[in-house]
């Protein structure tokens, strides 16, 4: 399997050394530039924080994928890829691991969401836009998990709220900090509403960390899904 490579980047606006890194993964068949784009939204609350996509491993078929779900142990190579891409990138801009946070959509939401619960650290913050489990169980590393929140839509096809849900309740067991937001009518995308709520998870849990814990819960609305 090729490496995790650095895509496309949106630098810290104060114009010095970040001193917080958002990496960002994007969803089967699409490429970094669809996550930076959404990261515009999210850079005047965090001018201190680089936001760097990610770009997975194109296939035989030429399709960027993190791993490929037909593989047994596909899951597991694309989580090893995925840690060593983190560590790599934390190392060259000289930042501890609890200054990173992991947002990512579909396929590249279930890898930020095993990754970013599984880290010693722990990571600053998880978002996960319509990430499937596809089978595995997220499992919270030594040092505890990060605050995550899950966003999806109930119309979505490719992953089904309940196996959200189900997510959710499994981080919750193990006593992780699960904020969730269902976007009624949305299929399996991203719409403007949740990406507003990302950069106000980001901003609260990443820049402005609080101490006090947040009581778990969901968000429904009824907006129209863009």
């Amino acid at each position: 399997m090729t490496d995790i490579v650095e895509g496309p980047a949106l630098a810290a606006l104060s114009c010095g050394k970040p001193a917080f890194l958002v990496v960002m993964l994007h969803g089967e068949g699409a490429d970094g530039q669809t996550m930076v784009d959404h990261a515009l939204n999210w850079a005047p609350t965090m001018p201190k924080a680089e936001f760097l996509s990610a770009e997975a491993p194109a296939g035989a078929d030429g399709v960027k994928r993190w791993f490929d779900a037909a593989d047994p142990e596909g899951l597991a190579k694309g989580l090893a890829a995925l840690e060593r891409f983190l560590e790599a990138a934390l190392a060259k801009r000289r930042l501890p691991a609890s200054h990173l946070a992991l947002v990512g959509f579909s396929q590249g939401a279930t890898l930020a969401l095993l990754a970013g619960v599984a880290r010693p650290g722990p990571a600053a913050a998880v978002v996960a836009f319509a990430g499937g489990p596809y089978g595995a169980e997220p499992s919270i590393g030594p040092d505890g998990a990060p605050p995550v929140l899950l966003i999806h839509g109930d119309a979505d096809a490719i992953s089904p709220l309940a196996a959200v849900r189900e997510t959710k309740a499994a981080l919750a067991g193990q006593g992780a900090k699960v904020l969730s937001m269902t976007r009624k009518g949305l299929d399996h995308a991203m719409d403007d509403d949740g990406v507003i709520a990302a950069g106000d998870f980001l901003t609260e849990h990443v820049v402005h960390k609080k101490s006090a814990a947040h009581d778990d819960h969901d968000h429904d609305h009824d907006d129209h899904a863009h």
